[in-house]
């Protein structure tokens, strides 16, 4: 199961992202989000992603995007803190949005797979999508799927969403699973929603209609396999190759 971008603490008073921002290492944490998360994971027996939440930092006034894997024992398998932030001004939207103001970039080199019982899952967060090196680097470290947990607002979704999903998961050959935010959160703010599952071959396997809703879709790792024989486009790679 892959959760959004802010799954639990999407407000306008900044301030709460302190007051509920996690304790995260890269094996354990502690924190209201986190641990009631664990126990559902453990309770259901279920693999749960945690696809963005508070997580604190050293710095007073900013914490951490956190995205966390959770194994069907409720351990944490991986931790990624997101690397780009959202800092934006739409003056045909009337919507400003400055992520830098209360959150900390995370480390640019992360590159982090997270281990599954299906293979390697790449942990990405909501604006990263627009940076493609990025998945690159998480298909060259293994990942067979992509999480994009995001928050996408409706002006930039619209457009941008769907073809920007689908571009990572055919020059990757990438399941790509993204789950995001739908509707209205205050006067200036409205996400895009549509989550969706795209294969390899950039085919849509599920999306979301407006409102609450749950994409599911089985994911065919032969296919995967068979396209990345017929076309091994990540073994001709040669721009950057010297480096991986």
């Amino acid at each position: 199961m892959l959760l959004p971008e802010n799954f639990a603490l999407l407000a306008s008073d900044e301030t709460l992202k302190h007051r509920y921002a996690v304790r995260l290492s890269e094996r354990d944490g502690s924190g209201l989000i986190l641990d009631t998360l664990r126990e559902l994971a453990a309770k259901l027996q279920i693999h749960i992603v945690l696809g963005g939440f508070p997580a604190a930092s050293d710095d007073p006034r900013r914490v951490y995007n956190a995205c966390a894997s959770l194994d069907a024992h409720g351990a944490i398998t991986a931790v990624y803190r997101k690397i780009h932030l959202f800092d934006v001004d739409f003056a045909s939207a009337a919507t400003t949005l400055r992520e830098s103001d209360t959150v900390l970039a995370g480390p640019a080199e992360q590159r982090v797979v997270a281990p599954t019982p299906w293979g390697g899952l790449g942990l990405s967060i909501c604006y990263d999508l627009r940076f493609p090196e990025l998945y690159r680097g998480l298909a060259q470290a293994g990942a067979r799927m992509l999480a994009v947990p995001a928050a996408f607002t409706l002006h930039t979704g619209k457009d941008h969403w769907h073809v920007l999903l689908r571009a990572r998961a055919i020059e990757n050959q990438c399941f790509v699973l993204a789950a995001a935010q739908q509707g209205r959160h205050s006067p200036t703010r409205i996400t895009y929603g549509h989550s969706l599952i795209v294969d390899p071959w950039g085919t849509v396997l599920s999306d979301c209609s407006d409102g609450e809703g749950l994409a599911l879709a089985e994911l065919d790792f032969a296919l995967q396999d068979r396209i990345r024989t017929d076309l091994p486009c990540l073994l001709h790679r040669r721009i950057g190759a010297e480096n991986s």
